[in-house]
């Protein structure tokens, strides 16, 4: 297949992800476009009971990971991710935080040794993370339902429409033979680090939540639409109605 062809294929995946993203709409009246609850619920269910599995029973007598080897798997997951940073930067328009990402991503890869390491956050270049599902949501695509995934988690159709995209536009993805079995090892690695360092916040969410499955779509939902810059109104637990 010519070059031109394969470029062309990937466009025309990108416009019919482009197009499907969103299709179960919001019914009138609810609070989430969540159509899909008692299915979602179900995963989220097993997901909990693989977290326990995996990370042991809660409370724990003893950290998931020490917080240096969770910063690095961390670290290291997040590099392997700059390229795609890049791309979606580019395609969103933004050319100053593409370069950004790109500065960031030469330093840590190298001086950083393959991204274990921050150097760049230490002079300043922090990194500006951008994903095709954000890129969707510049072009108009609509959110669309919001979805639990098997080991993944919480997203919505437009998000996951992205996450594919964002693995075929990745060029280290391309990597084929041992490699690419280290890359996914990486970032499984990067998961669990990540799980390690925002353990105090994901049990109070998975454990100590009287509805743990709500508790998550509100976290998420909210978390998101502040990355998309979507303007809400969002309830602070901790602030005082009768201040002024």
């Amino acid at each position: 297949m010519s070059v031109n062809r394969k470029i062309r294929s990937v466009l025309s995946m990108l416009a019919c992800l482009a197009l499907a993203a969103g299709c179960a709409r919001q019914e009138p009246g609810a609070e989430y476009n969540d159509p899909f609850e008692a299915q979602n619920r179900a995963v989220h269910d097993e997901n909990v009971k693989l977290d326990t599995l995996v990370f042991g029973t809660y409370p724990r007598a003893k950290p998931i990971l020490p917080k240096p080897v969770a910063k690095g798997f961390s670290n290291f997951s997040s590099n392997l991710g700059m390229p795609s940073a890049v791309l979606n930067s580019l395609l969103q328009g933004k050319p100053g935080p593409a370069l950004q990402n790109t500065l960031r991503f030469a330093l840590n890869t190298t001086v950083g040794l393959g991204g274990v390491f921050d150097p760049a956050g230490a002079i300043g270049i922090y990194a500006d993370d951008a994903d095709f599902g954000e890129t969707l949501h510049v072009w108009g695509a609509p959110e669309g339902a919001y979805l639990v995934l098997p080991f993944a988690g919480p997203t919505t159709e437009r998000d996951l429409a992205g996450s594919v995209v964002d693995i075929v536009i990745n060029p280290l993805n391309a990597i084929g033979g041992r490699e690419a079995y280290y890359l996914g090892a990486a970032k499984l690695a990067g998961g669990a680090g990540n799980r390690s360092l925002y353990s105090d916040t994901v049990d109070s969410i998975l454990y100590e939540s009287a509805d743990s499955y709500a508790q998550l779509r509100l976290m998420y939902l909210q978390y998101r639409h502040h990355q998309l810059g979507i303007e809400e109104d969002v309830f602070d637990p901790y602030e005082d109605p009768y201040g002024q």
